[in-house]
């Protein structure tokens, strides 16, 4: 018997293989789904059954092609926006056996109209469930969002409300296996454990202690969220069915010259913050490698090219990785090397950096200069500095155009990450002063208390 759990980095995206009597299933794949074929056969199993909780919008969905490569049976939930392509259509109380395992299907919409969870029990115990794939209706610690209907808003969230009700019934000694961790943008109030159990939600999870049901809607109606543009790609993907992910998932090898003459329509520097600050190609843009799953599809739209800068191989190769996951992979190739480029009087640019005393001089004095605040709204609405002005850092995908080349601007977000790439992003844009909070709130709020 296989229950096994693998982790996507960055997208924070849980997927499961499980099996026993020499078949096994797999809920969830991602993209780059041989690893799933590779551990089935390692233990002696074929996959099957391919479950799917949900149309997912972060990510592109792996069961099409896992489904080609394997030749098993995908199922997903009924009422979908559009019909799934390359599924079937499971309903609730549908049951499937794996050897001495039984998934049963629980209808739990809400997070989207499709969502199903599948409980998980043993034939041996048959009355009680081991666990249960709780997909984006319940995670550790959070529950879904809601806002993907937004003509629906109070609908969807009584629906989710309901489901979760489904899930608890399932007993306190179900583990819950969620499609997401820590980090998700499905969710903001995740715990970093990845493991729990039905029980210790029930007791200990926020948004489970509001057992008013009209409470509970109108908590998860007044919640923010945001929604990149490539959540769209997503979502169409996920119904039509992706693309097999690129045999090799290296970007090939650029030269500084080849770099300067690709003609790419975005330059991504994947470098960390600082490294960008101190020295970076005119043109390029800042997305550290890390940030790339959650901030790539605010700013690169479907079938842009892209060019990479690195630090190191090790990076370009992080970097396609994050980039096949979310079908943004029309890469042209990687760049290593910023001071090599110096070296070869190549020029550079830098960003400065700029420290409270700075900020607060010129609060009081300066002309011709914004504060530009780039952290969500709920950080902002929690508290923010008189003055600044406020625009989420992806949102400045689109009102970069609202802003006047001509002013000063100092970026800030909480600690000065996100900061960065909203300066890296402007810059691109052609806006030349440009400077940095470093610290941002965390050095305001230190030097205030």
């Amino acid at each position: 018997m296989l229950l096994e759990k693998i982790k996507t980095p960055g997208l924070s995206h849980l997927s499961y293989l499980v099996g026993s009597g020499g078949q096994a299933a797999v809920i969830d794949p991602r993209r780059d789904c041989a690893i799933y074929v590779e551990k089935a056969r390692a233990a002696g199993l074929q996959i099957t059954h391919i479950f799917e909780t949900h149309r997912n919008e972060d990510l592109v969905s792996g069961a099409p092609i896992l489904a080609t490569l394997t030749g098993a049976s995908v199922l997903h939930g009924p009422n979908p926006e559009k019909p799934i392509a390359y599924a079937q259509t499971a309903r609730d109380g549908d049951c499937f056996t794996l050897g001495q395992l039984e998934i049963r299907v629980l209808e739990t919409p809400g997070h989207t109209d499709d969502h199903l969870a599948y409980a998980l029990f043993d034939s041996a115990y048959p009355e009680k469930a081991v666990g249960v794939f709780t997909g984006d209706a319940l995670f550790v610690g959070d529950v879904g969002r809601t806002d993907f209907y937004p003509d629906r808003r109070k609908e969807v969230a009584g629906l989710l409300y309901d489901s979760l009700q489904d899930i608890l019934a399932l007993g306190d000694q179900a583990i819950i296996y969620p499609a997401h961790g820590a980090g998700s943008v499905c969710g903001s109030g995740m715990a970093e454990r990845e493991f729990s159990t039905v029980g210790h939600e029930r007791l200990n999870n926020p948004r489970l202690q509001i057992t008013d049901r009209d409470a509970f809607i109108e908590f998860k109606v007044g919640e923010n969220h945001y929604q990149p543009p490539y959540f769209r790609l997503m979502e169409r993907l996920n119904m039509e069915g992706g693309d097999a992910p690129p045999t090799v998932m290296r970007p090939r090898n650029l030269s500084l010259d080849q770099l300067n003459s690709c003609d790419a329509d975005h330059f991504i520097d994947i470098r960390e913050p600082m490294a960008y600050a101190s020295g970076h190609l005119p043109g390029s843009m800042s997305l550290p490698v890390n940030m790339l799953p959650a901030f790539a599809g605010w700013f690169v739209q479907e079938g842009q090219s892209i060019a990479l800068i690195a630090s190191d191989e090790e990076q370009l190769a992080t970097a396609m990785e994050h980039l096949v996951r979310i079908a943004l992979d029309n890469v042209v190739g990687g760049y290593v090397g910023v001071v090599p480029a110096a070296a070869q009087g190549e020029k550079i640019q830098q960003t400065p950096m700029i420290g409270t005393s700075e900020v607060e001089d010129r609060l009081n004095n300066a002309e011709c200069w914004t504060l530009l605040d780039v952290r969500d709204i709920d950080e902002r609405n929690a508290t923010a500095i008189e003055g600044s002005q406020h625009i989420y850092v992806g949102h400045l995908n689109e009102r970069w155009r609202e802003l006047d080349p001509s002013r000063h601007y100092t970026v800030m977000c909480a600690s000065g990450a996100r900061a960065t790439v909203a300066a890296g992003w402007l810059a691109s844009r052609g806006f030349e002063n440009i400077d940095i909070y470093l610290g941002s709130m965390g050095a305001w709020q230190a030097a205030h208390d």
